[in-house]
């Protein structure tokens, strides 16, 4: 891909693991893979509006590894003894505001040197708004970017001229539907979200880390369903491997980086390295075996609900898999996590069995 062939960068939330969208960019950068528009929901946004900002990646790095809790989450005690149950969230809105403010100042989208939307969610009428839009230029890019990082319940809601907005990834955490709409060539969409990591009792204890574990289940459903019927542009989807780290992890902030890093590479490379020229579809796609071991199969039938054309029950009522050999895109093989078992396996088309 030549570095003027226009594309769109997307950047979905996912808490703190979307610091590994830094090291996306920098391997972008490293080809001379500048993106023609970014479009970020929560974190993806705060990453999407510094870089349009004009922050170099080395600034975003550093900044990254600064970061401390004290810098986001300040319990809101006042709201939450006065108001209680009326208390509009768990943490107050003022550090998040000025981090924010750090990293992209006041100025508004029409002062941008690069193009960027910004995703969120109108509280009222549960519909997105995307900020950077023609009508939305004179919005300031800071007032967005709290907005869309706005987890309702966690920060409160960001009032934008006389309407409440909260974060982009209750309707879309991957916003890649509109990107396909507004933007240029293939979409390379990053999905710091996934949920394909069993989480142990401590790490689900509380509130707060229900919360927000059944929040990240919703948004990667959410992402799994918009893009199984795929049918817009080219899309390349980067799935760093993020999934065991929690949404608000600050002592993880190295391998974020390094992890946003080698997936895009890698990614980068299974194309070779010609983003602008791929067919429509879902990238990267790869030929797999599946596989089922019998002797830890239960024959609960899970796999053969999920994915009929490939499972079904044998005499025995033991899962057998009928059309072993699948093309899977990025977002495929749901029914190897399933698995209450683990019984189901899959190895490259030409290995041995």
């Amino acid at each position: 891909m030549t570095p003027d062939r226009p594309f769109t960068l997307v950047l979905s939330g996912g808490g703190l693991k979307g610091l590994a969208h830094v090291g996306v960019l920098r391997a972008l950068e490293e080809r001379g893979l500048v993106p023609s528009l970014v479009v970020g929901s929560s974190i993806g946004s705060l990453i999407g509006a510094a870089w349009a900002a004009g922050a170099s990646v080395r600034q975003m790095q550093d900044r990254a590894l600064a970061v401390r809790r004290r810098d986001v989450f300040q319990m809101a005690h006042t709201d939450m003894a006065l108001r209680r149950l009326l208390a509009p969230a768990l943490y107050r809105r003022e550090p998040l505001e000025a981090l924010v403010r750090s990293l992209v100042g006041s100025i508004t989208f029409r002062d941008l040197p690069r193009r960027l939307l910004v995703s969120t969610t109108d509280l009222q009428s549960g519909t997105q708004v995307l900020w950077g839009l023609p009508g939305l230029l004179d919005t300031r890019v800071a007032d967005a970017v709290v907005a869309s990082c706005a987890l309702p319940g966690i920060f409160p809601p960001r009032v934008i001229n006389g309407r409440a907005y909260v974060d982009g990834a209750v309707v879309e955490n991957l916003p890649v539907r509109l990107a396909a709409t507004l933007g240029e060539g293939p979409i390379l969409a990053v999905n710091v979200g996934s949920t394909g990591v069993v989480r142990s009792a401590t790490e689900t204890e509380g509130f707060a880390a229900t919360y927000i574990r059944g929040l990240e289940i919703a948004m990667q459903t959410q992402i799994e369903g918009q893009l199984r019927a795929w049918t817009g542009p080219p899309l390349v989807l980067v799935q760093p491997r993020v999934e065991h780290i929690s949404m608000f992890a600050f002592d993880k902030t190295e391998e974020l980086l390094e992890a946003g890093y080698r997936s895009t590479v890698q990614t980068l490379d299974q194309l070779g390295g010609r983003l602008g020229a791929i067919a429509g579809g879902m990238h990267p796609t790869r030929r797999l075996r599946v596989l089922v071991d019998e002797e830890r199969c239960v024959g609960c039938g899970t796999c053969v609900v999920q994915a009929p054309k490939v499972f079904r029950l044998d005499p025995r009522g033991k899962a057998e898999v009928h059309t072993p050999i699948q093309t899977w895109s990025p977002i495929d093989g749901a029914y190897l996590l399933s698995c209450p078992t683990y019984a189901i396996s899959v190895r490259p088309e030409d290995s041995a069995a």
